[in-house]
């Protein structure tokens, strides 16, 4: 008996905060998975850091989901009320300036969420590519032309 006491001891004993550094005797019933000191600062931390860790380990979850969830919307949108339509949205990067009642009588509240998605995607996709290029002839472009142009009239 005395033995898997012993075991188990190392998961009880005082371990310092993951976030504060603060020496903490984690609770019993966590059962060694305890990381922090229990305050409700720490343990927010704690969770916003395994979350950005977990998004990025899964970059494609929200995305798969996001054009479904979003013409669901649209639809039970269009079957409640008397003017179907996608809510505007201020400083829509996507598709500014376009009017978006006209096209969505023209086309359709589905297909517009369609190609609003897939204008999103190409100008996500535009701006990574944009910030990975490296600048080039940085030594051209820094300098400013010469200050006498000869035009050969001597």
């Amino acid at each position: 008996m005395e033995l898997s006491a012993d075991k188990h001891a190392d998961k009880y004993k005082k371990r310092p905060c993951r976030i504060c550094g603060k020496w903490y005797a984690p609770n019993a019933r966590s059962r060694g998975k305890q990381k922090t000191c229990g305050s409700t600062k720490c343990k927010k931390q704690w969770h916003t850091k395994k979350c950005a860790e977990w998004n990025k380990k899964n970059p494609q979850y929200f995305k798969a989901i996001y054009l479904s969830k979003k013409l669901q919307a649209a639809q039970s949108d269009a079957r409640c009320c008397d003017a179907p339509g996608i809510p505007v949205e201020p400083n829509n990067p996507v598709l500014p300036g376009l009017p978006r009642k006209e096209v969505q009588e023209v086309m359709g509240v589905k297909l517009f969420v369609i190609i609003e998605y897939i204008c999103r995607l190409l100008l996500t996709r535009f701006q990574e590519v944009n910030k990975s290029k490296p600048v080039k002839n940085k030594e051209k472009t820094s300098t400013l032309p010469p200050v006498v142009v000869s035009r050969g009239d001597g």
